[in-house]
């Protein structure tokens, strides 16, 4: 059985939205060997790269056949507080790579806050400086538009079309998220 290069392992755990510890329970492959082989300090045997590549198609075979918001959402939502610093923000996307968060006030989701906005008013004159240090709230747009756990994927794309991304909610609590990206994982 022919698979990627191990360098890829990586890259398609991190698009499945799995941690290395998840992916090593589902392998039986320890989490330190998978580490290793990210990096690429270490060459894995024929047997464990079977079981990772196996484990990664599993999961990418269940993304596909996501039908609900639930089903495809990130769990791990990455989210700031309205009156954070805009700088505190963009140190969070950063690090997360990601490009718009939801904003928060308490656990209400409020508002939402992108690269798109603090380029257009880098590109309308503002210094980097004085956006840096502006409170989240004075930036922030529209809260992404929160749809339940059972909402067809079909009614998530639709809203994609207009807005960064859209939460999904149990109750009052914010269970995750989805962007285009996570829609681009069901391919």
């Amino acid at each position: 059985m022919k698979f990627p290069p191990e360098t890829e392992i990586k890259r398609m755990r991190k698009s499945l939205d799995i941690t290395q510890s998840d992916l090593a329970r589902m392998s039986g492959v320890s989490q330190s060997t998978i580490a290793k082989l990210e990096r690429g300090s270490i060459k894995g045997s024929y047997e464990a790269v079977t079981k990772i590549f196996t484990s990664l198609q599993n999961v990418s075979r269940e993304h596909s056949k996501a039908s609900r918001a639930v089903d495809l959402a990130t769990k791990q939502i990455v989210g700031i507080q309205a009156n954070e610093l805009v700088k505190v923000a963009t140190e969070m996307m950063r690090a997360s790579g990601i490009s718009q968060m939801p904003v928060f006030q308490g656990r209400q989701h409020v508002g939402s806050i992108s690269d798109m906005q603090i380029l257009a008013r880098l590109r309308d004159g503002e210094r980097m400086e004085t956006i840096a240090e502006m409170r989240v709230e004075d930036l922030m747009e529209d809260a992404f538009p929160i749809v339940n756990e059972s909402t067809p994927v079909e009614a998530v794309t639709a809203l994609l079309s207009s807005s960064h991304a859209v939460m999904v909610g149990r109750k009052s609590d914010m269970v995750g998220i989805i962007t285009s990206a996570d829609m681009l994982k069901m391919l």
